[in-house]
């Protein structure tokens, strides 16, 4: 009798670290998925800002995530280089990617920023 518990017991702990081990894969997957979503928006605002730096960012399906990219408009810095006569202009570009919503057990959230000067 002792050794059927034992044993139930050793098969009760090793399905439950099964189920926790595929539930930490999930999440990494999920969590990778949203950073390269949330670079792709990057690499897209950046490539919008610096083509037409007057045009808003929009927003963008890709894969099931939810992508919001901010670029231009107030996000202009400007800073005086005496020594090469001229203005250095930055545009800040920030990257959103969402999946779900908040207490959803897949839910992945991602945002990635970037300065990037204007040629």
């Amino acid at each position: 009798m002792f050794l059927i518990i034992v044993i139930a017991a050793v098969i009760a702990v090793m399905w439950r670290l099964s189920v926790t081990q595929s539930a930490t894969n999930t999440f990494s997957l999920q969590q990778a998925r949203a950073f390269q979503a949330a670079r792709a928006g990057l690499e897209y605002g950046i490539a919008r800002s610096l083509a037409s730096p007057s045009q808003a960012c929009s927003s963008f399906n890709l894969e099931g995530f939810q992508v919001v990219v901010t670029c231009g408009g107030s996000t202009v810095l400007q800073a005086s280089v005496p020594e090469e006569g001229r203005d250095l202009v930055f545009h800040r570009v920030e990257a959103t990617a969402t999946f779900g919503s908040p207490g959803d057990p897949d839910y992945a959230y991602r945002r990635l920023t970037a300065v990037v000067e204007q040629p």
